[in-house]
């Protein structure tokens, strides 16, 4: 069942088209990866998605529902949230008090008063494995664990999707395999999830189906395997090397 759909999406900023209609479909418990150069416009995507921008055409549908332009916070009650690319935890907060701000602001924001989104942020840090930092400052944490952070102030929104933007950048191979443990722990509690990721490794082992941008144009879209042997994504992206990468 589809669950997030993007008909015809498009961006521009004056003169420049970032995004030009892009059709993209993620399914209810699917993990969609979208991969592409620096430049493709694939954090533009998720801006569009989460009401950061507003498409210059096309529309956005989640749930069968319109939420084209929607504002940002109207969309995350609706049941989306995101990560951003550079973690800005909230300073001088504690790791709890940073999460339980994503589960004010959340889907089920409206039902909760400080003390149960309090609750819910420790089992959202003992979900992601961060519970026994949950009284540390948030900006002294180390880079995994801020990226950690970032995922579980989303979880904690209570969302049915997640758009991840490179929660993997910066990572070594052995926090790298923890983060792909952890966002596939996430699918498999029926949330669906749209992940943006330059780790190749990663995009490969995580994702259900593939779409390429380049240049703000979808030039692939299929299984990990149909994608990352597609000619036109080997020249436009990887590389003849890429192999070595993936393997």
């Amino acid at each position: 069942m589809v669950i997030l759909e993007g008909r015809g999406i498009t961006k521009e900023f004056g003169g420049l088209r970032a995004v030009s209609e892009v059709d993209f479909v993620l399914n209810k418990k699917e993990i969609l990866g979208l991969i592409g150069p620096n430049g493709a416009g694939k954090t533009t995507i998720i801006n569009m998605i989460s009401g950061t921008y507003p498409p210059t055409r096309g529309r956005v549908i989640f749930k069968g529902n319109d939420i084209t332009g929607k504002k940002p916070y109207k969309i995350g009650r609706m049941g989306i949230s995101r990560t951003y690319q550079i973690v800005k935890p909230f300073p001088g907060m504690t790791v709890k008090e940073n999460v339980s701000v994503g589960a004010m602001f959340g889907a089920r924001g409206k039902e909760l008063n400080a003390k149960e989104s309090i609750k819910k942020a420790e089992e959202t840090l003992e979900f992601v494995g961060l519970q026994d930092m949950a009284n540390k400052r948030a900006d002294d944490l180390s880079v995994a664990s801020r990226k950690r952070l970032e995922m579980a102030k989303a979880l904690a929104m209570g969302p049915e999707v997640i758009l991840f933007d490179e929660v993997m950048a910066g990572l070594n191979f052995s926090e790298i395999d923890k983060a792909v443990e952890l966002i596939q722990k996430i699918r498999d509690e029926g949330i669906s999830i749209l992940v943006i990721e330059h780790v190749m490794r990663a995009i490969k082992n995580v994702s259900d189906r593939i779409f390429v941008l380049h240049h703000g144009i979808k030039i692939a879209d299929g299984t990990p395997d149909e994608v990352l042997n597609n000619e036109q994504v080997i020249k436009a992206y990887l590389g003849r090397r890429y192999k070595e990468l993936v393997q």
